[in-house]
């Protein structure tokens, strides 16, 4: 008995998705567990297996087609020497084949229906390419016999001209002027199309946009910011990694994560996200960390940060960070979080705001460190300075709850032994 194969939801969110690559063809024997097809979602590109033994009978969805529903049939799975005709699908798919010329015959009667002195052979011609015409434009133009002559010499139609004339007459006039804006704008056309290339959004970035105008039109944003001495820190740091013997390395966005974590624990309203009906406070902290990948931006998480060391923080982020970059993540890795932390210090960015990840209340953005003059007992030093930006969703988390949140965040940042408490 021939199965349909379907679109699959590859995670709790995905409602369509673009089918890639199929890794099979018409009249390829599989079995159950080998790859077939690569989906694109939102987030990554994930292999598809075949679920039952058979062979592929027909493939119903080319590859490169966007916005396919989740279960919708993408090719039938046939039986050993079961036939395609038995199948529903491939009988559809066959009828709206046939449909075609049936449609065709429908608009040649619409154009006979049509009476006006012009060929009928062109009249097929012109509905052939437009499907939706409903009738032809026949007014008569008025143009003057120098105008009609010259129009005819540089191949220019009358009709797509509008006179200066008494009544709207095309004059000579009409016809240079149209010439000059045609040329100018041929020139101007050739310049453009050497300057860029037009790239395909992929559904990622179609998503990621979406998401982000969503968040900035709903969310009412607040921003707060807050500098941070870190010259303890990078020796703490220093430190740990003198002692490693090049086993692991401790990274400063390492530290940032469990810093975050520490200040979360101390401040538990401000681990929070949005619903219409409620609001959602979480015990545990899960930690989404921005990572920049060709096409987009993913956001994996750290998981349970709070009950992590750093070495295990710093490891488990590694991991996460490859498998996004190669497209490997699984929904539940990036699925979930409570809160957000985007750091582009490593790119000299000394200090940004960072839209909210929704439903999450909150997203910390992270500068780089870099030598700063300051004040310490009334006395001009130089420290090594670290600027953060907290962005708040004002219906989760107010301006003192995110105040608390930067501050106990600062305390841990610049006194990183109390992270180990």
């Amino acid at each position: 008995m021939s199965v349909d194969i379907l679109m699959p939801a590859l995670s709790p969110t995905m409602e369509e998705g673009t089918l890639s690559k199929w890794l099979v063809k018409e009249g390829d024997k599989v079995e159950s567990g080998d790859l077939i097809a690569e989906i694109e979602t939102d987030k990554a590109t994930m292999e598809v297996e075949a679920i039952d033994d058979g062979i592929i009978g027909k493939i119903l969805v080319s590859e490169g087609q966007e916005f396919i529903k989740v279960n919708t049939p993408i090719a039938i799975l046939l039986s050993e020497g079961e036939k395609l005709s038995n199948n529903k699908n491939s009988n559809e798919v066959k009828k709206e084949t046939q449909s075609e010329p049936q449609k065709l015959n429908e608009n040649i009667i619409q154009i006979n229906n049509i009476k006006e002195d012009v060929q009928t052979s062109k009249i097929i011609s012109d509905i052939s390419n437009k499907p939706d015409l409903k009738f032809i434009n026949k007014e008569r133009i008025f143009a003057s016999p120098l105008a009609k002559r010259i129009a005819k010499q540089r191949d220019i139609p009358l009709s797509s001209i509008t006179g200066s004339g008494p009544q709207g007459r095309i004059l000579k006039i009409d016809i240079d002027n149209f010439d000059n804006k045609k040329s100018d704008n041929t020139i101007v056309n050739n310049l453009e199309n050497n300057n860029f290339e037009i790239v395909k959004n992929s559904a990622m970035r179609k998503t990621i946009a979406e998401r982000l105008v969503k968040s900035k039109n709903e969310a009412p944003h607040f921003y707060l910011s807050l500098d941070c001495n870190i010259d303890e820190l990078l020796k703490v740091r220093k430190t740990i990694n003198s002692k490693s013997n090049d086993e692991y390395k401790i990274s400063v966005n390492d530290m940032i994560i469990k810093a975050s974590s520490a200040a979360l624990i101390k401040v538990p309203k401000a681990n929070a996200s949005w619903d219409e009906e409620s609001t959602k406070y979480y015990k545990n902290t899960n930690i989404s960390v921005a990572v920049a990948i060709d096409g987009g931006l993913i956001t994996p998480i750290v998981k349970n940060v709070q009950s992590k060391g750093l070495l295990e923080i710093s490891i488990e982020m590694k991991n996460l960070a490859n498998k996004a970059k190669d497209g490997k993540l699984q929904p539940e890795e990036y699925i979930g979080g409570s809160f957000s932390i985007s750091n582009l210090g490593m790119y000299g960015i000394k200090e940004f705001s960072a839209v909210i990840n929704p439903p999450q209340g909150s997203i910390l953005a992270v500068g780089s460190g870099e030598k700063r003059p300051i004040v310490i007992n009334n006395e001009i030093s130089i420290a090594t300075i670290m600027t953060v930006t907290l962005s708040c969703d004002h219906r989760v988390v107010d301006g003192a709850v995110g105040a608390q949140l930067l501050s106990e965040f600062k305390n841990f940042i610049e006194n990183p032994s109390l992270m180990l408490l």
